[in-house]
This record gives structure tokens, C-alpha cells and sequence, in this order.
């Protein structure tokens, strides 16, 4: 069984055992997260819309962190102009319990 569910601005498709790496969310590690905006959940067929309105995702914060390091430079020919930035996204690890269809 395997559900797709939207936070942070993005879509994961996820089953229970997972660890998924997401936007960052503010909560303490070892606490209990619920996604309520689950889009589809499928087991054997699939259920999207109406079907799951009600479906929620229970999952266990492992922890935070941050990704690697992206470099930006900005380059502009001629006029000596050029920008190096580093970037670092803040994520949070967790492990998917439960899928409540």
C-alpha cells in the first residue's frame, strides 16, 4: 500500500517503513507528525478525490538536518560582475507509520 502526500510546497509517494527526507518541519525529534493532505492511497485500486478526504499518514520525526551544499555564481561578461553563494536546504528525516485509509 503506498499514499502520496503534499507538504512543504512538494508531493511524496510513501509507504509504511519509509524514511522520507522533507521540507523542514518545526517539531522535536522522536515526536508523531500527521499529514492530512494525503492525495491518493492505492492497495489494489486506486482512491483519489472524495475517496481520501478523510485519509491521513501518521509518521515519527528521526531528526533534522541539512542537504548538501548548491553552489549559485552569477557571472556577467564584461562588467567584472560575478557572485558565488553556497546554499544549504534544512530538512526533516521521517519514518512513515501508518497509512489510514
Amino acid at each position: 500500500m503506498y499514499a502520496i502526500i503534499a507538504t512543504g510546497g512538494k508531493q511524496y509517494k510513501v509507504s509504511e517503513g519509509d524514511i522520507v527526507k522533507i521540507e523542514k518541519l518545526d517539531v522535536e525529534d522522536g515526536s508523531t507528525v500527521t499529514f492530512d493532505q494525503v492525495l491518493a492511497v492505492s492497495d489494489n485500486g486506486l482512491k483519489v478525490g472524495a475517496d481520501v478526504a478523510s485519509s491521513t499518514v501518521t509518521a515519527t520525526v528521526m531528526g533534522q538536518g541539512k542537504g548538501k551544499k548548491v553552489i549559485v555564481y552569477k557571472y556577467k561578461r564584461k562588467s567584472g560582475y560575478h557572485k558565488k553563494n553556497g546554499h544549504r536546504q534544512a530538512y526533516t528525516q521521517v519514518k512513515i507509520e501508518k497509512i489510514n485509509a
